[in-house]
């Protein structure tokens, strides 16, 4: 854990080690994020798939999930991905995945989330982890 408290400016991201070194499989969780339409046709998709991605600002490739991909290019366009009723964390984890987990600040995801950033603040720097949503370390 780190000393440095953050601020409405820090930086957030999903910490997919966090997952892995939580006994969490996180895959269970992206699966039910899928859209009905990729929901059966990817019943049988092994975990761990890994895909070439292409950031479409930085033209940067990297490695990505294949669920977080299909997830990022379609079902995270869906109307129904995050609404006024998602829980905040869940909704947080949402947009980190449609975003490609491009860090955002408190600030940031309350533009994108109309939530109060101060809330959301308080909810992501406390002394729990949720969903593996931590501070960027530098």
């Amino acid at each position: 854990m780190s000393l440095i408290k953050p601020n409405l400016q820090t930086h957030f991201h999903i910490d997919f080690d966090w997952w892995q070194q939580n006994e969490n499989d996180w895959h269970v969780h992206l699966r039910s994020l899928l859209c009905e339409q990729h929901r059966d046709k990817l019943v049988d998709m092994p975990t761990g798939t890994v895909i070439d991605f292409v950031d479409p600002d930085t033209a940067e490739v990297r490695q990505m999930d294949g669920l977080q991909q299909i997830i990022l290019a379609h079902c995270s366009q869906q109307p129904e991905f995050v609404t006024g009723q998602t829980q905040l964390v869940e909704a947080v984890f949402r947009i980190f995945l449609a975003n490609g987990n491009s860090p955002l600040s408190a600030t940031e995801l309350s533009e994108r989330l109309g939530r109060p950033a101060n809330t959301i603040l308080i909810t992501l720097s406390g002394p729990r982890v949720y969903k593996g949503i931590r501070p960027m370390l530098n």
